[in-house]
């Protein structure tokens, strides 16, 4: 709901349960009044009126008070915009008018021929804000183009939430006190990263369960800043969008224009707990693409094979999985080209003559007739040197005149900015949806950015943005093109996650880290932003040799991946008899619990600390608990687990022991479930009665 004060000048935003509001001065100004909990418009005019922050020497009335601070004038905090002319730099804004509609309100700016539109919508407690930028006036140059500033109320001891990591240690949350000044996370790699995703919170003593805490998310699968400054007076803002550092964006010419991506944000008095059921809702009803379908079990051939891939090897591969009861086989790295190795093939998207003779369509047949859909691994976006493109085309890679070309895994980034290179994509890999029934594409992205030059274009620095977009047009013309193939996204493992791509892809890879004790960490700070209907996991070989030599049960590999969109990426024939009957289990289980799963409320109910660590789905009257127990000493007890989300007024019966339980549900998993002891783990469902 939108509503607009009798002047037209304060605008306020409400959802179910909060609400954001805004108001501009007679000056101009653009004032942030407040978000937080749900007001009413009188209110909102009411908090307009105050008066402002008294004069103080060498401060600034309007920093941490406006809702979009640009450069120039009497500011001192980061700008949001900054743009640079040959005359001069910064802005100097008037507004022109608003509009609003049944679910957007857009507020209209202008600077000399710079066209500047604020957008804002509310979907349920999200509140989503973006920036258009169009130039009717002479060339400029974009240096900073945020999406949103946030202005967050004033607060003695706020903690900061982020999550962290590396290559096979992606999304680790970690939280500590905001100090004064700057904290700025992002990536300067061309993609989203390993290393931070592009999601922050704030809190003030919040814990899973209560307490306000305030969430900014940014959907963009390229180089990304987001900044969250104390600022001197204690009060707090955080700014987000395109680009790293402000070296520049775009130039724009008359009559082009920019539109930065989404920073969403959110406020919640339910705890960290609420705050990420808000954010699953919202990707699961206006990101995630069919986010109301099942997403299949999976069998990737990747660490049964690597690249001795055979045409005979799929088959067999394929009957065992069909017999495990999967439901989508997927060839991974290694059909195509040269690509016997990492050193080979990269840009030349033709099956294998050698391997596959007659192409791709037999073996997709095949696996057809098998009951499960056929999908492929691609890395549209990078090219090895020794290829057929590289051969040809070795200009449409990005490098610097005169330096060196970085390669990594034997590889280089193609220049996606290129119009001729988008066109040769496109190009390829509708072909190769159309020479076989194919359903479903892993794109991978395994290289950053690092010679990122544009020999001959008089402004190189922008294919770091024109790249991405480029990407995103491709992938919504394949899928407009090809709409009953599913596509996952993948960069390394966890390097390309955010809202941006999730818009466009159907899952994400979460990590290359496919061992089950690690996963657990990883999966429970990727909970904390993105839904379990998107998180990929994969139930594979003990010990894992890919990574740790760690030994598990197949049991607790399983639920494990569980957790998520469950997949098997171990080499199915070295599995004993024993072992692929009980995976056959597991998967049926799956299968009886995904409804829950992958569209269920989640619950956070022990953090994978040590001990025991447990996950629950609500879903209507249906309740399903995961729990892992990583280790017990002899003669410790398991302490019991209250169950949340449920009605306390209702009958439950838990499926596992037949038991019926009132009220608050306690299960006690040492005595109801058999978890003995390190590595166990168990699946407990309850149905309302």
């Amino acid at each position: 709901m939108i509503e607009i004060g009798e002047d037209g000048r304060t605008w306020l935003l409400s959802g179910p349960t909060s609400s954001y509001a805004l108001r501009l001065t007679d000056l101009d100004e653009l004032l942030h009044l407040h978000w937080g909990p749900r007001i009413t418009l009188a209110d909102a005019e009411s908090l307009a009126a105050l008066p402002g922050p008294p004069y103080r020497p060498f401060e600034s009335r309007l920093d941490g008070r406006e809702e979009y601070p640009v450069e120039g004038g009497p500011r001192f905090v980061r700008p949001a915009l900054s743009v640079r002319t040959q005359e001069r730099r910064g802005t100097e804004w008037r507004f022109e008018a608003y509009e609003a509609d049944s679910d957007e309100l857009r507020l209209r700016f202008a600077d000399d021929g710079l066209g500047i539109t604020l957008h804002y919508r509310m979907r349920g407690d999200v509140v989503e804000r973006w920036v258009t930028l169009v130039n009717e006036g002479p060339s400029l140059e974009l240096l900073r183009a945020d999406s949103a500033t946030w202005t967050l109320p004033e607060r003695d001891d706020w903690r900061l939430s982020q999550l962290h990591g590396r290559w096979a240690a992606e999304s680790r949350l970690a939280r500590s006190p905001l100090t004064y000044g700057e904290k700025v996370i992002g990536s300067r790699r061309g993609h989203t990263g390993h290393q931070h995703l592009p999601w922050v919170a704030l809190d003030s003593g919040a814990s899973e369960e209560s307490g306000e805490v305030y969430g900014c998310a940014l959907g963009w699968s390229g180089s990304w800043r987001i900044c969250v400054a104390q600022l001197p007076d204690a009060r707090v803002q955080i700014s987000g969008g395109a680009g790293y550092d402000d070296s520049g964006l775009l130039r724009l010419e008359p009559g082009e224009s920019f539109t930065t991506p989404v920073f969403a944000g959110l406020w919640s008095d339910g705890g960290f707990g609420a705050a990420s059921r808000t954010w699953h809702a919202y990707q699961r009803a206006y990101v995630i693409p069919d986010a109301d379908q099942d997403r299949p079990v999976l069998f990737n051939s990747w660490e049964a094979t690597h690249f001795d891939i055979s045409e005979e090897r799929q088959r067999e591969l394929a009957r065992r999985a069909a017999d495990m009861g999967v439901e989508l086989f997927v060839v991974d790295d290694g059909w195509f080209g040269a690509r016997t190795s990492d050193r080979a093939g990269l840009g030349d998207w033709t099956p294998n003559p050698e391997r596959f003779p007659q192409g791709l369509k037999p073996l997709a047949d095949d696996v057809h007739a098998l009951g499960m859909q056929f999908g492929i691994w691609v890395e549209p976006e990078m090219v090895n040197p020794d290829s057929e493109l590289y051969r040809a085309h070795p200009d449409w890679v990005q490098f610097q005149p005169g330096r060196t070309r970085t390669e990594f895994r034997n590889q280089l980034v193609l220049n996606l900015a290129r119009p001729d290179v988008q066109e040769y994509l496109w190009e390829e890999l509708d072909g190769l949806l159309s020479s076989a029934p194919i359903d479903y594409v892993k794109w991978d992205f395994n290289r950053c950015f690092t010679d990122a030059g544009w020999p001959g274009e008089p402004y190189p620095q922008k294919l770091w943005v024109e790249h991405v977009e480029a990407l995103y047009g491709l992938l919504d013309r394949l899928r407009a093109e090809h709409p009953g193939v599913a596509f996952e996204s993948c960069s390394g493992g966890g390097g390309r996650i955010d809202l941006g791509v999730m818009a466009r892809t159907d899952q994400v890879w979460t990590s290359d880290n496919t061992d089950p004790l690690d996963r657990l960490a990883i999966q429970h700070g990727f909970s904390q932003i993105h839904p379990a209907r998107i998180m990929a996991a994969w139930v594979t070989d003990s010990p894992n040799a890919q990574l740790n030599g760690r030994i598990s049960s197949l049991r607790f590999r399983f639920v494990s991946a569980m957790a998520g969109v469950l997949g098997v990426g171990g080499d199915l024939a070295d599995w004993r008899e024993a072992e692929l009957v009980e995976a056959r289990e597991w998967v049926d289980l799956y299968k009886e619990i995904r409804p829950v799963v992958q569209h269920g409320d989640l619950y956070r109910l022990r953090p994978p600390e040590g001990g025991l660590s447990a996950v629950q789905y609500v879903r209507g009257d249906e309740t399903v608990v995961l729990a892992l127990l990583q280790a017990q000493h002899h003669g410790e007890p398991v302490a019991p687990l209250r169950l949340r989300g449920l009605d306390s007024s209702a009958a439950y019966e838990c499926r596992e022991t037949g038991e019926v339980h009132r009220g608050a549900v306690l299960l006690h998993h040492g005595l109801r479930t058999g978890l003995r002891g390190d590595f166990d783990a168990a699946v407990i469902r309850l149905r309302r009665m």
